[in-house]
């Protein structure tokens, strides 16, 4: 690889400032710098040439995905970071977490699948929505009967050049099977069912606001029972400081298992990430403490 392109440094996290989380039992500065480099290392990956010769053949539109993905990973990691900074924002950064969760499931499934037509019907899935707004786009034209409109002109060729990009026609995408849901995914991954429920469930609250919700990040409670709306203050919970980057490296990893031609490269640079990955490990077992030590019955 140039020399422009080397591998960033990592965090580095001295006795005395970790003396200090210990003595506070508050590690989230130190997990704040790890999550900022694991979006830093998203992107590095998502930077890869697709026509370096250490990368095999993976068709354009498909490479190009993942290295969307990838970096909408990194990008929206990178907003929580000048989201939260401060210890604020914590209802937002939630929402931005579960999507960055579900991207990073896409990218481990498509990887594992190893198949064009996985790709394919990723690709599709999102392509079905523009058709059908060109179908309606179409009828009200014709149903008019006066031409087109410069909006309706406008819309069209956008929709046009989106499908152009993807190699697909319109009628491959219309026959095209549906993507299996998330948990489907990572049912097919070997994952335990506990990281769908906390990754994308309770994810999901934050997105929708349900009542839980509303309960841990809008509204706090009187001394009388009855709410009022919570102030401005809601940090990011130190786990997601935690949950994050581990989900988003394991796509990283993927990544480079399936776009490097050979083992021998592929191989230092996984057992680089999972080094990364030790790291966040290893301060949250100091976070989580006697967390998993059986509880006294009282």
């Amino acid at each position: 690889m140039p020399e422009t392109f080397k591998f960033p440094n990592p965090p580095v996290v001295d006795e005395t400032e970790l003396q200090r989380c210990r003595d506070t039992g508050n590690f989230s500065p130190i997990l704040f710098e790890w999550y900022k480099y694991a979006a830093i290392v998203a992107n590095y990956f998502a930077c890869l040439h697709r026509d370096s010769p250490v990368i095999r053949k993976v068709p354009h539109p498909h490479y190009a995905a993942l290295v969307g993905m990838l970096n909408r990973c990194s990008r929206l990691m990178h907003s929580n970071v000048a989201l939260s900074h401060e210890g604020l924002f914590g209802e937002t950064t939630a929402i931005l977490d579960r999507c960055i969760f579900e991207t990073s499931v896409l990218i481990i499934w498509l990887c594992r699948q190893r198949s064009n037509e996985a790709f394919d019907r990723y690709i599709a899935e999102g392509l079905k929505t523009e058709l059908a707004l060109k179908t309606k786009i179409v009828t009200n034209i014709e149903a008019r009967g006066t031409g087109k409109l410069a909006i309706e002109h406008r819309m069209l060729d956008s929709i046009e050049r989106c499908i152009q990009t993807s190699g697909l026609t319109a009628l491959q995408i219309e026959d095209s099977k549906k993507l299996p849901n998330l948990a489907s995914m990572i049912e097919s991954l070997k994952k335990d069912r506990l990281m769908y429920i906390v990754g994308q469930k309770i994810g999901s609250h934050h997105v929708h606001g349900t009542w839980p919700s509303l309960l841990f990040h809008y509204l706090d409670r009187n001394d009388d029972g009855t709410w009022r709306p919570r102030d401005h203050n809601c940090p990011t919970h130190v786990n997601q400081y935690v949950f994050i980057p581990l989900i988003v490296l394991s796509a990283v990893k993927a990544f480079i298992v399936f776009v490097f031609d050979k083992e021998d490269d592929a191989e230092p640079l996984r057992d680089l990430i999972e080094a990364i990955e030790q790291e966040i490990i290893t301060i949250n077992h100091e976070v989580v403490g006697t967390d998993y030590e059986f509880a006294e019955e009282i």
